[in-house]
């Protein structure tokens, strides 16, 4: 518990990532593999889910420390973080230990002994079967043993908000700096789910990269912003490949072994919300891995469904019948990764979707679906549909090139970014996001690195609305309000519209901030009601009605693009304005 408090505090103290990178490498170095590979899983964004209730844990604080409940929340108020609340209540109950500050850890004996592994095998995981009375004991105990800083760390474990500013791709380089092991088989064996245990760590830092479980997929390889358009930062278009920029669920379909997986980018297993691709999969040849989007797709309008449509067949154990019929979907591939069980990513983008169009060729009828699994119409392999003057059509062979008018041949090349930019303009007509651009000779990556594949998206929709609520943010910002809901006008009211929390500057959160406490109407747990005075732009990237909003309308992607100084609330659009995109879109 030492080395690892000693650790949250190196990194919790610099912004730069070499530092951080030699903070985790030197920690690896030092510890056993038991106390490492519970570090990483941290690091990594996994918690320790529900092993307290947060009512008794602050309650055990209050009476633990013998101070009143108002005096206990005019602290937290003011600190804006319970973990750190705690902690320094606690410390304030020890006057004979004086408070431990980022730079001068020096934990009691008692707390030097405690490994990580051992405070979560043997402490924090039983509480969950634990009694309230076996639960409060372990945590007081824990509370006497700790200091102010391992207490404060030990709050955030408990309570799930562990956040330190680091990235699993950073925490990948520094295993793969400390382990001699290079960063894209660590990153690969980390993908998809795995347990915290001695030898998932021992197989992660083995140099023998030959063993691969049949279900692990690639990292993904994710693409950059465009801001000023691919004219001024691309050079010539001869050199990209152009592709529709759906908007579904990223994910790679892992052919294996006779069986098939199916991972989503955020590392979730969702094999069982697809059945019919999973049945289509069985014509692939084994060793196969696909990179693409899973769509819902509307076979009267012939474009995909909302994303809300999609989202109803998420999360689920079983897909029924009703919702495979409601919601069919299309695996819309445009990457082949592994190809007859040979790792291809090192190969050109051209060459990797030229062996993509065989595979599905191959196949005859690509990756079909219904709602009884039976073969029907193809879950297509696509990069864009076939465009013609007056519709689009999708087209139901394999794989189709960029085709812009019908004189270019289908060769994912164009003449100019002005056709390209045109065609862009069409994306919300088939409900995409815009376009992607990859460089022909491109190699498929790990995380995000510049240079080779960008997003051009469609310009996002914006309105002008009213701040009405306020709520303190996380981490760092856990004492600055920065979780706002703002408000569009219906007749003579404000309708709540829409939540965001990122687009302004500090500067001009610490100006938000002071306006919230100055201006507080009503107070509702943590969140505050405050005058609306305040006018915004938000930009986002999809609208559509919905039963679950009072508004009736649900927005995709909402954030903050600028503070409309030069409105007044009564200038804020309305809610008929909004509906009206809708109705235009």
């Amino acid at each position: 518990m030492r080395d690892f408090c000693h650790l949250y505090w190196n990194l919790d103290s610099t912004n730069r990532t070499s530092e951080k990178v030699r903070h985790i490498k030197e920690y690896l170095g030092d510890v056993e593999p038991a106390d490492a590979i519970w570090a990483i899983w941290f690091l990594t964004g996994n918690r320790l889910k529900r092993l307290v209730p947060m009512k008794m844990f602050r309650q055990w604080a209050i009476e633990h420390c013998g101070i009143s409940n108002w005096l206990f929340e005019e602290c937290y108020d003011r600190v804006g973080d319970l973990a750190e609340t705690i902690s320094l209540l606690l410390n304030a109950q020890k006057p004979e230990s004086p408070l431990c500050v980022q730079t001068n850890l020096t934990p009691n004996e008692s707390s030097a002994s405690l490994s990580l592994a051992v405070l979560v095998q043997e402490h924090l995981k039983p509480l969950r079967q634990a009694d309230a009375a076996r639960q409060r004991e372990t945590v007081v105990a824990l509370w006497r043993k700790l200091n102010q800083p391992e207490v404060f760390v030990l709050g955030k474990l408990v309570t799930g908000g562990f956040r330190v500013g680091v990235s699993k791709k950073l925490v990948v380089r520094a295993i793969a700096e400390s382990s001699g092991v290079d960063v894209a088989t660590i990153a690969h064996r980390m993908m998809g789910t795995w347990e915290p245990t001695v030898e998932f760590y021992e197989s992660l830092i083995d140099p023998d990269d030959r063993a691969t479980a049949i279900s692990k997929p690639y990292p993904f390889f994710l693409a950059n912003p465009i801001k000023d358009g691919p004219d001024l930062t691309l050079g010539g278009p001869e050199h990209w490949i152009a592709e529709w920029k759906w908007d579904g669920v990223r994910a790679q379909l892992i052919r294996r072994g006779g069986e098939t997986f199916i991972w989503s980018r955020g590392e979730d297993l969702v094999t069982d919300q697809f059945p019919e691709i999973v049945s289509a999969a069985d014509r692939l040849p084994d060793g196969t891995v696909l990179d693409g989007e899973i769509v819902g797709w509307s076979e009267s309008e012939n474009r995909p469904l909302e994303f809300s449509q999609l989202q109803r067949r998420l999360g689920r154990k079983k897909v029924g019948r009703k919702l495979l019929g409601e919601v069919p979907v299309f695996m819309l591939a445009f990457d082949l990764l592994e190809h007859h069980g040979v790792d291809i990513r090192g190969a050109t983008l051209a060459d990797r979707q030229q062996q993509l169009l065989e595979v599905l060729n191959a196949s005859h009828e690509p990756l079909p679906h219904d709602d009884k699994g039976q073969a029907s119409e193809p879950v297509q392999a696509m990069l864009f549909p076939d465009l013609d003057e007056t519709q689009h059509t999708i087209s139901q062979r394999g794989v189709d090139r960029i085709r812009f008018p019908p004189e270019l041949e289908c060769s994912g090349q164009f003449e100019t970014w002005a056709q390209l930019a045109t065609l862009r303009e069409q994306a919300k007509s088939l409900r995409a996001e815009g376009v992607m651009l990859k460089r022909r000779d491109s190699t498929y990556q790990v995380g995000r690195p510049i240079g080779d594949w960008w997003k051009w998206k469609v310009d996002p929709f914006t309105i002008d609305a009213v701040l009405i609520y306020a709520q303190r943010g996380h981490g760092r910002r856990a004492s600055l309000y920065t979780d706002y809901t703002f408000a569009v006008w219906d007749n003579e009211q404000l309708v709540p519209f829409a939540k965001a929390y990122s687009g302004l500057t500090d500067a001009e959160i610490a100006k938000v901030d002071a306006y919230v406490r100055k201006n507080t109407t009503e107070k509702f747990g943590p969140v505050r009601s405050v005058t609306p005075n305040l006018v915004f732009e938000l930009a986002f990237e999809n609208i559509q009605r919905s039963t679950r909003h009072k508004s009736g309308i649900a927005v995709r992607f909402p954030r903050i693009s600028r503070w409309r100084h030069d409105k007044r609330p009564a200038d804020a659009d309305s809610l008929s304005t909004i509906l009206a995109m809708i109705d235009g879109a």
